[in-house]
């Protein structure tokens, strides 16, 4: 089981200037709550007992959201003093986990993942990292993920106008220790200097799951979240 997650939710919403105030990007409110109550609550929903916050830009402002409801597991901080990059995040908050394997999400990014699907393909092929990969047509905003017959990562694609691929939805499942085990320096890309250069060295898994995914990053998709999201969460 894995009942451990971290949140990665120190973006600071540059692209979201024009349509929302001075806040952390996980903190942009949708049909009024703050994106990342729906990030929490979902993984809730999925068996996760406990949140590692990885925060950085108005750190005081997620502190005092989060402390003003009442979640019902434990949600620790980790503060980046100074941007750690990706990579950098994922490496301090994992050295806050307990468990064999951790869930990794990003607070930006909404996909209705089934944790026990990704479980049970991340331990059947003992992976390192499984990623969950979401199948999707024309687009150009992201990258393209490539995989193998039995569905192991072989390659990642730049972001291109694209018909047709499989997109990596920022949902991972990490193995603590063999990630850091690796010596990585203390501010890093996880999609360059992991994702991309350990796919050739250690077991990446794709587990392609076609399930709905928002990333608000762009004031496009955060008016489109206004519309598709649910508000089932309020407390």
């Amino acid at each position: 089981m894995i009942t451990e997650a971290i949140i990665l939710a120190g973006g600071l919403g540059t692209r979201l200037r024009s349509v929302i105030n001075d806040v952390p990007k996980c903190l942009a409110p949708v049909r009024g709550i703050p994106f990342i109550d729906y990030v929490i609550r979902y993984a809730i929903q999925q068996g996760i007992r406990k949140c590692i916050l990885s925060v950085g830009y108005k750190t005081a402002s997620i502190e005092a959201f989060i402390h003003s409801k009442n979640y019902g597991i434990p949600i620790i901080f980790c503060e980046e003093k100074e941007p750690l990059g990706t990579g950098g995040a994922i490496k301090k908050a994992l050295q806050m986990a307990v468990t064999k394997s951790v869930l990794v999400l990003n607070g930006d990014t909404y996909f209705a993942y089934d944790l026990e699907q990704i479980i049970v393909a991340h331990e059947k092929a003992n992976a390192a990292c499984t990623l969950c990969l979401k199948p999707m047509e024309n687009f150009s905003r992201y990258g393209t993920v490539l995989c193998d017959a039995n569905n192991l990562i072989t390659a990642f694609t730049e972001k291109k106008i694209t018909e047709k691929g499989l997109i990596n939805t920022g949902v991972y499942t990490m193995d603590t220790d063999r990630f850091l085990a690796i010596d990585f320096p203390e501010k890093f890309s996880f999609e360059t200097e992991y994702l991309s250069k350990e796919s050739s060295k250690q077991i990446l898994l794709g587990c392609i799951q076609d399930n709905y995914f928002i990333d608000i990053g762009i004031p496009e998709d955060y008016a489109r979240a206004q519309k598709e999201l649910k508000n089932d969460y309020e407390n």
